[in-house]
């Protein structure tokens, strides 16, 4: 006779282990689908581990967005606390982003050649959702939504973030509705449009650092959007070494310029004004 307890028995310290269908864990997390969306196009075994990191990219991706607008929605109203929260929680979503590079950053030329040729014309700038997070920091380009015409659905999201405020716009009316000079073509700008450096705000945020005691809130904000602004920096960086380690200067999947295009992203900043008033406090 078997002494082991019955799991399902009233007051049991083990678990349930006894379910008709899939177990509540499967429901919620949908494991099983996440875990069967690998279909590797090569013999190689290092896709596998290309593929499932390119996915948890894609992940953290759909995290960071989600974080991004409500940091912008509690900005519009006046909810400074839930946006800190966000942008907060963000900056250690991005960490985990960051270092997805770290299974990468080791291919060869030979390794990554070994199943290069199953992306075809893949290529990161495809990604819808990075695409969302780009426009969410004010990278705004109306082209980029051109790979995706073919997909209704996403190019219908697309063109709408590309049409609403990104998360510094949201910033900067917000800093208006404090009382501060922002601008009037600063904040009714074409919104479609790459935010461009303001020298006015660039004061206002020396103004705001200058003065601490008074503009504390304010801060913190500044201080959160800058966290935020050194990690997408550090993303674009990883990225662009684990490029050419991998495939040295030539020619991107799809046809792009490869790490000459990944070295022009990674000389800019998002929030610039950030940056540069840190000179004149």
């Amino acid at each position: 006779m078997s002494t082991s307890p019955d799991a399902s028995a009233p007051g049991s310290d083990s678990p349930n282990l006894d379910y008709e269908g899939t177990t509540p864990y499967e429901d919620y997390v949908q494991a099983d689908v996440l875990t069967h969306l690998q279909h590797p196009l090569s013999d190689d075994p290092g896709e596998m581990v290309f593929l499932v990191t390119t996915q948890v990219m894609e992940l953290w991706f759909t995290v960071i967005v989600h974080e991004w607008e409500t940091a912008s929605r509690a900005l519009r109203e006046d909810r400074v606390t839930v946006a800190m929260d966000a942008l907060e929680r963000s900056a250690r979503e991005l960490e985990a982003l960051n270092a997805s590079w770290k299974p990468l950053a080791r291919l060869t030329p030979a390794q990554f050649n070994s199943f290069r040729g199953a992306l075809g014309e893949g290529s990161g700038f495809q990604s819808a959702m990075y695409r969302r997070l780009e426009f969410l920091l004010g990278e705004k380009s109306a082209s980029m939504l051109v790979p995706h015409r073919g997909a209704p659905r996403v190019y219908a999201e697309l063109e709408k973030a590309l049409h609403e405020p990104s998360l510094y716009d949201e910033v900067l009316r917000f800093l208006a509705r404090r009382g501060l000079p922002v601008p009037a073509g600063v904040l009714g700008r074409d919104l479609s449009q790459k935010y461009e450096p303001s020298q006015a705000v660039e004061d206002i945020w020396a103004r705001i650092y200058a003065d601490p005691d008074q503009h504390g809130e304010l801060v913190r904000l500044g201080e959160a959007l800058t966290d935020v602004g050194e990690l997408v920096w550090r993303w674009r960086n990883d990225h662009l070494v684990a490029t050419r380690r991998a495939m040295g200067s030539k020619t991107g999947t799809a046809g792009s310029a490869g790490v000459a295009w990944l070295e022009k992203r990674a000389r800019k900043n998002v929030f610039p004004e950030l940056w540069t008033a840190r000179s004149h406090v």
